[in-house]
C-alpha cells in the first residue's frame, strides 16, 4: 500500500513522456505554404507575448499572497502554493506553445482530409492534456512525499492544501484574463467584419481576425489548462484533506492502515485514471467522412475507452487497498462512489451537448428565432441555458446521493480510523473520491477539449492563406465537434467543483475545530441559518458570483468596443483594405495590443475579490459562521450559473453555425446576422464569465481553508 504515491509520481512521469512524444509527432507534419508559416508563426507570436505579459502581472500577485501565507501559517505552505503556481502556468504555456504549432499542420493535412488532419489537431491537443496531468499530479505526489513521508513536517496537510491554491490563483488569472482576450477579438471581429462589412469569417482583410486566433490559444488552450489543472490537483487535495482534518493526522505519527488507505485512495485512482487515458489517447484515429457523427465517434474513442479502464481498474483498486481491512464495511461502496462521479461527469458532459450541439432540438429552436430578429433568439438562448441548469442539478443530486451511500456503506463506522469519527464522514468521503472520478481521466479530456481551438486556428489560416474552398469545408467539420467536446469538458470540470467545493467545506469545518483545539479556543463552525452571522454570509455568497460574472462581462464589454472602433478605423482610413485590394495588410498587431492591454487591466478586480473576501470576511468579528455561510451561498449560485452561462454561449454559437451551413438562407442574410448577435452576448457567458465560476467556487473555499488556522488564532474569534 505504501508504494501507491510512487506509482502515481511514475505514472505523471509517463504522462509527460506522452507530451513529449505527441509534441514530436506534431512537429514533424508539414505546416504547409510560406503564408500559412507566417499566420502560424504570427499567432504563436501573439500568443507567447500575452503569455509573458499576464504571468509578469500575477507574478505580483503570487509573490504577495506566498508572504501573506508564510507570516500566517508558515514557510513551507508558502513553498507549496508557489510551487503548484508555477507548475500550472508552466502546463498552460507548454500546451499553448504547441497548439499554435500543430493549427497550421492541421490545416495543412485537411488538403488531404478529415483522416489526416484529426490526428494531428488530436495529438496537438493531447500535448497540453498530458502535460496538465502530468504536471499536475506529479508536482502534488512530490509536494506529498517530500513533506509528509520524508520531512513529515507539521501541518504537513495543510500545507498540501497550499498547492491547490497556488493552482487556483493561476488558473483564475489565466481564465478570467485569456476569456477577455479572446472575446474582445472575437465580437469585434464578428459584428464589424460579418454584420457591419459583411464578409466571411476569418477573412484575413479583418485586422481583428489575427487576435481571434490569438486568443482562442490564450483562452481557450491556456485559460482552459490552468483551469483543468486546478480542477484536477483539487480533485485530488480534497479527500485528502477531508481524512487529514476529520481524523486529526499528523505527519510525523504512525497513521493506522485505514486512515493510510483513504489517503492513498484517491492516488491510486488517478493512477488508474492517468493510465487509461493514456491507452486512450493513442486510439484516437481519424477517418475518411467528414460527417460530424463519425468523427465525433472517432475522437470520443479515446475517451470512452479511458472511462471504461478505469472504471474496471477502480473495482480492483479499491478491493486491493480496502478488502483485507476490519475498519472497512464493503469496499464495493467506494468504487461505487468513483464510478458514479465518473458517470455523472459524462452525463453532465452529454447535457450539455444536447442543449448546445446543432444536432438537437434546442439549438434547432434558436436557429429558428433568428427569423423574427435578434430580440427573440437572445430570450430562445437564456431560456435554453436556463433549462440546462434544471437537468445538470437533477444529474449532479443523484451523482453525490450515490456517492454519500457509497462512501457511507463502506466505511460506515469504522472505529478503527480513529475515536471519535465525525458523523457522516464516510459519505462525505464519497462525495470527495466522486470528483475525482469525474477528473481522473483529464489527460484525454483535456486533449478533446484542447483539440477544438486547434481545429478553429486551423480553419481561419485555411481562410486567411486563400486555400482551396474544400479545405476550409474539413477544417469548419472538425470546428463544429470542437464546440461540443469544449461543451462536455466544461460540463467535468463545474460537476468535479461542485463536488470539491462541498468536500473541502467539510475539511474547512474540521480544521476550524483541530485549530480551536490547538490555540485552546472556545471556537466551531455552527451553521445555523437563523444566525445572523450566517444569513448575512448566505446572502453575500450567493450575490459574489453574480458580481463577478458581471465584472466579467463588463471588462469584456469594454474591450470589445475599443476592438470594435479600431477595426472601423482602419477600414474606414487605410486606402483598399475593405476591398481586397493586393499588398493593402491590416495592422493586426494593434488589435493584438488593444486587446492584450484590456485583459490585463480588467482582470485585477474579479480576480482579487476571490480572494480578498474570503479573507475579510474569515477576519471579522463572527467571521468564521459568516465565511460559512458565504461558502455555502457562493457554491450553489455559482454552480447554477456556471451551467447557464456555458450552455446558453454554446448554443448560441452552434446556432449560428447551424445557420452558417445552409439552413434559414444561410450566411450574409437577416437570420444570420441575428444569430451572429446571439453568438456575440453568448461568448462572453461560455469562454469568460461562465468558466471562471467554477474555479471562483474553489478558490474561496480553498482560501478558507488555508487560512482556517489563521482565522481561529485572530483576535475576533
Amino acid at each position: 500500500m505504501g508504494a501507491v504515491p510512487y506509482l502515481a509520481f511514475l505514472s505523471a512521469l509517463a504522462a509527460l513522456g506522452v507530451a513529449f512524444y505527441f509534441y514530436l509527432d506534431v512537429k514533424k507534419a508539414s505546416p504547409g505554404n510560406e503564408r500559412m508559416v507566417y499566420l502560424m508563426n504570427e499567432i504563436q507570436a501573439g500568443a507567447k507575448a500575452f503569455l509573458k505579459q499576464e504571468y509578469t502581472w500575477v507574478s505580483a500577485f503570487v509573490v504577495v499572497l506566498a508572504v501573506l501565507i508564510a507570516i500566517l501559517i508558515g514557510w513551507e505552505a508558502a513553498i507549496t502554493y508557489v510551487v503548484g503556481a508555477l507548475l500550472s502556468a508552466l502546463a498552460g504555456y507548454v500546451g499553448m506553445t504547441v497548439a499554435t504549432m500543430a493549427n497550421a499542420r492541421t490545416t495543412e493535412a485537411a488538403k488531404d482530409g478529415p483522416g489526416k488532419a484529426l490526428p494531428i489537431a488530436f495529438r496537438g491537443g493531447a500535448v497540453m492534456g498530458f502535460s496538465v496531468a502530468g504536471l499536475a499530479l506529479g508536482g502534488l505526489m512530490l509536494v506529498y512525499m517530500i513533506f509528509v513521508l520524508w520531512l513529515k513536517v507539521d501541518d504537513a496537510f495543510e500545507v498540501i492544501t497550499a498547492f491547490g491554491l497556488g493552482a487556483s490563483s493561476i488558473a483564475l488569472f489565466s481564465r478570467v484574463g485569456g476569456g477577455i482576450f479572446t472575446k474582445a477579438a472575437d465580437v469585434g471581429a464578428d459584428l464589424v467584419g460579418k454584420v457591419e462589412a459583411g464578409i466571411p469569417e476569418d477573412d484575413p482583410r479583418n485586422p481583428a481576425t489575427i487576435a481571434d486566433n490569438v486568443g482562442d490559444n490564450v483562452g481557450d488552450v491556456a485559460g482552459m489548462g490552468a483551469d483543468l489543472f486546478e480542477s484536477y490537483a483539487g480533485s485530488i487535495i480534497a479527500p485528502v484533506a477531508l481524512t487529514a482534518f476529520a481524523l486529526s493526522l499528523i505527519a510525523d505519527s504512525d497513521i493506522a492502515d485505514g486512515a493510510l488507505a483513504l489517503l492513498f485512495f484517491p492516488m491510486l485512482i488517478a493512477f488508474i485514471g492517468m493510465v487509461g487515458s493514456i491507452i486512450g489517447s493513442f486510439l484516437v484515429k481519424g477517418g475518411t467522412s467528414t460527417d460530424s457523427h463519425a468523427l465525433s465517434r472517432a475522437l470520443h474513442l479515446g475517451t470512452n475507452a479511458a472511462m471504461g479502464l478505469t472504471a474496471v481498474g477502480t473495482l480492483a483498486g479499491a478491493y486491493w487497498l480496502f478488502g483485507d481491512s476490519d475498519n472497512f464495511e464493503n469496499p464495493l461502496g467506494l468504487a461505487i462512489a468513483v464510478i458514479g462521479g465518473l458517470v455523472v461527469g459524462w452525463g453532465l458532459g452529454k447535457t450539455a451537448e444536447y442543449y448546445t450541439s446543432d444536432h438537437f432540438r434546442p439549438v434547432k429552436q434558436i436557429a429558428d428565432q433568428t427569423e423574427t430578429g435578434p430580440a427573440t433568439t437572445i430570450l430562445k438562448g437564456i431560456s435554453v441555458g436556463m433549462i440546462s441548469v434544471a437537468a445538470s442539478v437533477a444529474l449532479l443530486c443523484i451523482g453525490i446521493g450515490i456517492a454519500y451511500w457509497g462512501g457511507d456503506f463502506a466505511v460506515g463506522d469504522a472505529t478503527g480510523l480513529g475515536e471519535g469519527l465525525p458523523e457522516g464522514f464516510g459519505g462525505l468521503y464519497g462525495i470527495a473520491v466522486a470528483a475525482i472520478g469525474m477528473l481522473a481521466t483529464t489527460g484525454v479530456v483535456v486533449s478533446v477539449d484542447a483539440y477544438g481551438p486547434i481545429a478553429d486556428n486551423a480553419g481561419g489560416i485555411a481562410e486567411m492563406a486563400e486555400l482551396d474552398p474544400s479545405v476550409r469545408e474539413v477544417t469548419d467539420a472538425l470546428d463544429s465537434l470542437g464546440n461540443t467536446t469544449a461543451a462536455v469538458a466544461k460540463g467535468f470540470a463545474v460537476g468535479s467543483a461542485a463536488l470539491t467545493a462541498l468536500a473541502l467545506f467539510k475539511s474547512f469545518e474540521f480544521a476550524i475545530a483541530k485549530a480551536a483545539a490547538d490555540e485552546n479556543k472556545d471556537v466551531a463552525l455552527a451553521l445555523n441559518i437563523g444566525d445572523i452571522e450566517v444569513f448575512l454570509g448566505l446572502f453575500v455568497g450567493a450575490m459574489l458570483p453574480f458580481l463577478f460574472a458581471a465584472l466579467t462581462i463588463d471588462a469584456v464589454g469594454r474591450a470589445a468596443y475599443k476592438m470594435i472602433e479600431e477595426v472601423r478605423r482602419q477600414f474606414r482610413e487605410i486606402p483598399g483594405l475593405r476591398e481586397g485590394q493586393e499588398g493593402v495588410k491590416p495592422d493586426s498587431a494593434r488589435c493584438v495590443a488593444i486587446s492584450t492591454q484590456a485583459s490585463l487591466r480588467e482582470m485585477i478586480i474579479p480576480g482579487g475579490l476571490a480572494v480578498a473576501v474570503p479573507l475579510i470576511i474569515g477576519f471579522l468579528p463572527g467571521g468564521i459562521n459568516a465565511l460559512g455561510g458565504f461558502l455555502a451561498g457562493a457554491l450553489v449560485t455559482g454552480f447554477a450559473l456556471a451551467i447557464f452561462m456555458a450552455n446558453a454561449g454554446g448554443a448560441w454559437d452552434n446556432a449560428k453555425k447551424y445557420i452558417e451551413a445552409g439552413h434559414h438562407g444561410g450566411k450574409g442574410g437577416e437570420q444570420h446576422k441575428a444569430a451572429v448577435v446571439g453568438d456575440t452576448v453568448g461568448d462572453p457567458f461560455k469562454d469568460t464569465s461562465g468558466p471562471s465560476m467554477n474555479i471562483l467556487i474553489k478558490v474561496m473555499t480553498i482560501v478558507s481553508l488555508v487560512f482556517a488556522s489563521a482565522f481561529v488564532a485572530g483576535p475576533f474569534a
